[in-house]
Formats: C-alpha cells, structure tokens, sequence
C-alpha cells in the first residue's frame, strides 16, 4: 500500500469503523425494504409475464412516489433524535441532564408518530386519487387496469409503513438500527411467502394473481408496523426513553420542527422519486417491452441506491451527533467517511452491473427476447449513474445532519426536473434513442446534483456559525 492510501486507512479508520457499524443494519433493513418490490417483481414476472410486471412497477412507482414525502420528511426525526441526545447527555454526567436528553427523545418520538400519522391519511388519500385517474398517463388499456387496481391496495398499505418509519426513527437515532434490520429482514420473508400463495391459489387460499402481489405487501407492511412498535415498547433498552411521566410533556414544538426540517426533505426525496417515477412514465410511451425492461433495470438500480441510503442516513446521524457535541472536526470527518465509503460500494455495483448485466437481466424473465435485450442495455447504463447516485445521496445525508433542507431542496428540484426529466423525454423522442435516452437524461440530472449537493455539504462545514445555525429547539420539561 502506498503512502497516500495508508495514511487516509491511519486517519480515518475509527471513522470508517463507527460508520459501519451504524449503516450496516441501516443498510440491510433498507435492502430489506426494496427486495419486497423485487421480490414482488420477481414472483409477477416469472409468473404472470411482460404486461402485469409493466402494470405492478407501474404502480409501484407512483405508489413510492406519493410515500416518499412520507419517508423523507420522517427521517429527519433519527438526526434530530441523536442531536438531542448528545447534546444534553455527551458532554456532563449529571442526572438532571440525562434526564432532560430522554425527554426531549420521547417529545421527538410522539410528534414523528403523530406526524406520521398524519401523513399517511394525506398521502394514502392522495394515492387514491391518482389510482383512480390512472388513464391521465397515457398507458395502454390493460397496463391502466392493472396497475390501478394494484394501486389502491398499495394505498391502504401507506398507514403501516408510516408508522414503521417513524417507530424506526428512534431506534436509528438511538444507534440501535439491528431492530429494523431484523424486523424488516422477517417482513420480507412474509412477502415473499404470501405472494406465491395469493399469486397461485395454493391450498385454502384464493388465485388473486396480480393482485395477489399487492395484498402480500400490504400484510408485509402491516407486520413490519406491529413488530416495531411492540419490539420498542417491550425491550429494556428503549424503557429510559418512554417513561409514563413524559406522556405528559408537550410535543406541539417537536411536531412543529419535523415539519419545518422535514418536509422540504421530503421534497427533495419526492423530486427524485417523481423523476424516476415519471421516467416510468415516459418509457410507457415507448411500448409495453420497454417499460417491462426499464421495471428489470430500475429494480436493480434500486437496490444499490437504497443500500447507499443507508450509509447516507449513518451520514446524517454521525453529523448530527457531532453538531451536538459542537465538534466541527468529527462533523468533518463523519462527512468525509461516509463519502468515501459510498464511493467505494457503488465502484463496486458499477463493475457488477457492466460485466454481468445479461445474467442478471434472466433473473427476472426470460421467455421475452426483446424485453431480455432492451433490459440488458439499460442494465450497462444504470453501472453507469452508480457513483452519481451514490454521492449525491450521502451529501443529502450528511446536509440532513447539519439542518440544511432548504437549498438541497432547491438544487434537486433542478437537477431532476429542469434538466433530467425534460433531457429525458428529448433524447427518447425527437433524438429517438428510446428508452436509452430515458437513461441518460437521469445520468445527467444524477451528476449535476452529486456535484452540487457535495459542493454545499463542504461549504455548510467550512461556515463558522455552523452550531449557531443547527441548533435544535427544544420544549422545556415541566
């Protein structure tokens, strides 16, 4: 090893380990999350053919679409957790300010639930509502009926799955993040499980086909849902922080700062959604061969991104963590690590995605010739996006840490919607390179934002009213 290398391993290396500690089960439960769409894509796609898969990633995509605002907003809640928590009890060792830090974690614990709850009557309804006027995306016949269908089902499971996140939201905060990684790990053995029986028909239980695969994920999610709460609200660990008298306290502030922290990161989670999921949409337009082969491709891209969400909410955590112990170093080389290790996994995705791409492409169907080539092809491009990708998620991680939501909101509003979905749309079309064109508008909108989004991260770092500007509110205790 030369000199360089090793010097950046001696530097960082308890770095590189705490991360790892943290975003490994944060990393597991969040590939747990997105192999229940691939798994739902697999069991439809072996079993019913080209058309329902187009339909249920359809539908699914629009579905994480409406969720998104949801699951980004809530995920402030695990920074402002651990903000709070090393702020009043990592620097003294004076009951009176463990005893404030575990108040103002649970006043953060009810207001994410709350929130959560309402954001999952407001989304679900809104899913509906878009379910319902399916047909205003131009799709054929029996992708429209389909996916509408599936839709609706998806929508009652949004109650759930809010509820999960934000359950989850203390434990991550808390640095105990194996209670998701397992729960969710045992969820996706359930969907799998109930997508083969409802799917089929097999035994006492009904052939439901593709709904069948809808209905799996609602009971998923609904397991996930019960199994945190009761896991949390049963285990020693967790009992300092839900003590009967802080039922008590006021939460209305804590509720308030979720929404201002955490909707424009819902936002800039919804704008890049609602850009892959409208590139669904676009490639709809294309034919059904496309669509069914951009499901294949986008899946796989999928599981990547979410395993570097991981790393990047471990990003946001170790950040907050130090902006409470007001120590600009260790927010430094939180950041710093996070990065690093990001770059090095999607290096790694890239190579796999580039040499094996016809492999994995039989994974999910291989009775379509033109489906397996047109999804082997947009397989090599996603290889490509794998660092963009992966950067720009740990810099909104680490901005997540610092408090900084409101110009990161800005910079993917136009990374993804003024460049990459209008380049997108260009580039199929009047450029007729089809669905590849699709690709290499959402290539072009990843890498402005990775670019931009790194750019502030170092900047916000640099500023000296760093601690002035992330400092946390918080309610009094009596």
């Amino acid at each position: 090893m030369s000199a360089a290398p090793r010097l950046l391993l001696n530097t960082y290396r308890a770095e590189f380990s705490d991360t790892l500690r943290l975003s490994i089960p944060i990393i597991i439960a969040q590939l747990g999350v997105v192999l229940m769409g691939v798994t739902d894509n697999l069991f439809v796609g072996r079993l019913l053919g080209a058309v329902p898969l187009g339909a249920a990633g359809l539908a699914s995509s629009l579905s994480f679409l409406m969720s998104s605002i949801g699951v980004g907003g809530l995920s402030v809640v695990a920074a402002l957790i651990s903000k709070a928590n090393n702020r009043t009890t990592g620097t003294t060792e004076g009951d009176g300010d463990h005893q404030d830090g575990q108040a103002a974690v649970n006043r953060l614990f009810r207001a994410g639930l709350r929130v959560a709850g309402l954001l999952s009557l407001f989304l679900g309804g809104l899913s509906v509502l878009l379910a319902y006027n399916f047909d205003l995306f131009g799709q054929t016949p029996e992708v429209t009926r389909l996916a509408r269908d599936f839709m609706l089902i998806l929508s009652a499971s949004l109650v759930p799955l809010m509820v999960f996140v934000a359950t989850r939201q203390l434990c991550d905060g808390l640095r105990y993040p194996h209670v998701a990684m397992a729960i969710t790990l045992s969820a996706l053995g359930v969907n799998a499980l109930f997508n083969y029986l409802f799917i089929k028909g097999v035994g006492p239980f009904p052939a439901l086909g593709l709904m069948g695969s809808a209905l799996a994920t609602l009971l998923s999610r609904t397991f996930m849902a019960g199994a945190m709460l009761v896991y949390v609200y049963r285990t020693s660990y967790f009992r300092p922080y839900l003590k009967k008298e802080f039922k008590s306290l006021p939460s209305i502030s804590e509720a308030w700062t979720i929404f201002r922290l955490g909707l424009p990161g819902g936002l800039t989670f919804f704008f890049e959604v609602a850009t892959f999921s409208l590139a669904v949409v676009i490639v709809g337009w294309l034919g059904e061969a496309q669509l069914a082969a951009h499901q294949i491709a986008i899946s796989m891209a999928s599981v990547t991104y979410m395993m570097a969400t991981g790393i990047s909410s471990a990003a946001a955590i170790r950040v907050s963590a130090a902006v409470g112990k007001a120590s600009r170093e260790e927010v430094w080389q939180a950041g710093v690590a996070a990065f690093l290790l990001s770059v090095s996994f999607m290096s790694v995705t890239a190579i796999v995605f580039l040499t094996t791409n016809d492999w994995l492409v039989t994974l999910y169907i291989r009775d379509s010739p033109e489906v397996m080539t047109i999804a082997a092809s947009l397989v090599i491009m996603a290889g490509f996006f794998q660092l963009s990708d992966g950067v720009q998620v740990v810099a909104l991680g680490g901005l997540r840490g610092l408090s900084d939501v409101n110009v990161p909101t800005l910079i993917t509003l136009f990374s993804y919607w003024v460049v990459a979905l209008p380049l997108s749309y260009v580039l199929a079309f009047p450029f007729g390179m089809d669905a590849i064109g699709v690709w290499i508008g959402l290539l072009t909108g990843l890498t402005i934002a990775a670019v931009l989004l790194t750019w502030r991260f170092f900047r916000r770092v640099r500023r000296a009213d760093l601690f002035m500007e992330t400092s946390v509110p918080t309610s009094p205790t009596t």
